[in-house]
């Protein structure tokens, strides 16, 4: 378990370095997550002390919520005079999240029958 930390948290200090060195826009920990991501699947799955570190992390993910909960209570005021702009963009990025997984889905699923198709004709033929 504590390689599987040590693997998390140097993949987050890989993104921080990077996102400092090259002037990114992103959150360090984001890129150190795209980093973990490449890794996992250049070794094929997870290695059991990251998977258990990773869930020991997740059973605590609730509390992680506490510090944007009190944020928001902190600057109401801030959110209230902007709220008709974030509600929009809330709705918004919702909407168009939703109809990118649905077309999505439904190419990839036209996709999958046809293959299907494919295979039973080929079986009826062969």
């Amino acid at each position: 378990m504590l390689f599987g930390f040590l693997v998390l948290l140097f993949c987050q200090f890989l993104g921080e370095l990077i996102v400092r060195y090259l002037d990114w826009p992103f959150p360090g920990p984001v890129v150190g997550m795209v980093l973990l991501l490449i890794g996992l699947i250049i070794n094929g799955g997870v290695p059991q002390g990251v998977r258990q570190a990773s869930e020991g992390l997740l059973t605590y993910l609730a509390l992680l919520f506490v510090p944007a909960g009190v944020g928001l209570m902190v600057h109401y005021r801030l959110i209230a005079a902007d709220g008709l702009v974030i509600a929009t963009a809330l709705v918004l990025s919702t909407a168009v999240t939703l109809l990118v997984t649905g077309v999505l889905l439904n190419k990839l699923a036209a996709k999958h029958i046809e293959s299907a198709d494919q295979a039973n004709e080929e079986k009826g033929h062969g």
